[in-house]
């Protein structure tokens, strides 16, 4: 799409969001969701990709920010917001709870510490435990533990269905999302902004930086140089399911001034990952696993559940913090110049962002942005692609009312025809087969794809290409929202699915 872009009926809109990670499309959300016109702006073919989709999927409870930070603040009513929104959205998340390991003595004289640095940021049903208690709770746990700090509240989530959701929501509130869209530059004016970017000019009066990586790109194309983008790498392997039971909490490591260390934590789709590893790198772009992050990543791994050893690996893959010099998150917003930045979010994002888009609102209306004050509308009702709750296969109910439901297209995470049929025809569709794989975990397990690719790639193709068409540019607003997930007891096995567990595949990392 070529040429200035603002409101349908030319005038520019009242925000840009630059980003479509899970910050800028809450931002978008609460935005759309207060009667403000806004497009939503991005350089990838879909919504929630770059950090949003490469992270370690816990819900954190914000028990171990700095006191009295804007991270800190915004994390724990992020936590609030997103448990109560995940639950009306039907997005997955489980309440595994989380123990922090002491492994040395040095650690456990840390944990009090820790503690109590848990209560000054609310967290107050933390609680130390000792050896034998830690021991009962994780029997496969490494040899050597000497005690853990419990942490109820910590829970792991679905990262690709909440970034999902919120565009959906964005779009049936009058939001427009424009991918493939790379900002090339901004030409700032009295009383509208022009963004430029590769597929046209978009107009509008505010801009909102979510930009991520390149937030600071674009701060300086505002104006800005309050802060630089230091990439920092994390790799992670996830393991089969068949390493599940090992464990039923989050593992956490005690944590150092640099990084938050190598956890070992269940995941809502059923598998186990392990990870992440921190490593400053100069390129934006580097996303590559390496042997030497790997190797680092099975030897810890080893220690703290030395089961893990003889599991098979599904896949390894890494993804980029936006790190600044400062900890502490990068939000402002300028009124003279009608600019929000939102930036330096690491790590936090996911479980922040509910709370980090509420605060912006405030933030862009006490600046001037016009809102319309009304009741919180109803989230879409997301497809389920958790492990713990009922999927299509299974639910003997819908199979009858669409045979389709039945029919499965990947074995190994039994997703069926039924599910890619409504992904394709969803309101914000996948372009290609990796937003496929985030709305129906199609081509995520053992096989990685080894069966079932050609016949997913053939569905793509036949979709015509809705998703194509609108990922390629602007997709307009809409009212339709994702189909409910059934919540009727499992019946028989859809056909096709096998009844006995399915051999281990001989896969490598990646």
């Amino acid at each position: 799409m070529t040429g200035a872009a603002g409101t349908p009926d030319g005038r520019p809109a009242d925000v840009a969001v630059i980003g479509a990670g899970v910050v800028g499309t809450a931002i978008a959300r609460a935005l759309a969701c207060q009667d403000v016109s806004c497009v939503l702006i991005d350089a990838a073919n879909d919504v929630g990709t770059g950090t949003s989709k490469a992270n370690t999927a816990i819900l954190h409870t914000g028990f171990d920010a700095v006191p009295g930070s804007l991270e800190s603040r915004l994390l724990r009513r992020g936590y609030a917001l997103l448990g109560e929104y995940a639950h009306r959205a039907g997005i997955p998340v489980e309440r595994t709870g989380a123990l922090l390991v002491a492994w040395t003595a040095g650690q456990l004289a840390e944990l009090p510490a820790i503690e109590d640095k848990a209560r000054r940021n609310g967290v107050t049903d933390v609680h130390p435990i000792g050896p034998g208690e830690l021991y009962r709770r994780e029997p496969h746990l490494g040899p050597g533990a000497l005690g853990a700090l419990a942490i109820p509240g910590e829970s792991i989530i679905c990262p690709w269905t909440t970034p999902l959701a919120y565009a959906t929501q964005a779009l049936a509130a009058g939001a427009r999302l424009r991918l493939r869209s790379r900002v090339t530059g901004i030409r700032p004016g009295a009383t509208e902004h022009q963004v430029v970017t590769s597929t046209g000019v978009v107009r509008c009066r505010w801009v909102v930086n979510a930009a991520g990586l390149n937030s600071d790109v674009i701060d300086a194309m505002m104006g800005g140089d309050r802060f630089t983008i230091r990439p920092r790498r994390g790799e992670l392997i996830v393991f089969d399911k068949l390493a599940r039971p090992l464990l039923s909490e989050i593992l956490l490591p005690v944590p150092t001034a640099r990084t938050k260390g190598v956890l070992v934590a269940p995941t809502v789709y059923g598998n186990v990952l392990l990870g992440p590893t921190a490593e400053d790198v100069p390129d934006r772009g580097d996303v590559a696993t390496t042997a030497a992050g790997l190797a680092a990543l099975i030897d810890a791994g080893r220690r703290i559940l030395p089961g893990l050893a003889a599991e098979e690996v599904t896949a390894s893959y890494a993804g980029l913090r936006a790190a600044t010099a400062d900890r502490d998150y990068q939000i402002w917003v300028d009124g003279s110049r009608r600019y929000a930045c939102v930036a330096g979010i690491r790590s936090t994002g996911l479980s922040a962002s509910l709370g980090i888009a509420e605060h912006v609102t405030v933030l862009l209306a006490d600046a001037g942005l016009r809102l319309v004050g009304r009741p919180e509308p109803d989230p879409p009702v997301m497809p389920y692609i958790g492990q713990a709750g009922i999927r299509p296969y299974a639910d003997a109910a819908r199979i009858a009312a669409d045979p389709e439901y039945g029919q499965i297209v990947c074995h190994c995470e039994r997703v069926t025809r039924g599910e890619i049929r409504d992904a394709l025809a969803s309101p914000v569709p996948p372009a290609d087969t990796d937003g496929l794989r985030r709305r129906t975990r199609a081509l995520n397990g053992r096989c990685q794809g080894f069966y079932c690719a050609a016949t997913i790639a053939e569905l793509l193709g036949g979709a015509g290409s809705v998703a194509s068409a609108q990922a390629s540019g602007e997709s307009p607003p809409c009212a339709g929202t994702a189909k409910a997930p059934a919540t009727e007891p499992p019946g028989p096995q859809a056909s096709g699915a096998p009844g006995e567990p399915l051999p281990r595949a001989s896969t490598e990392p990646g």
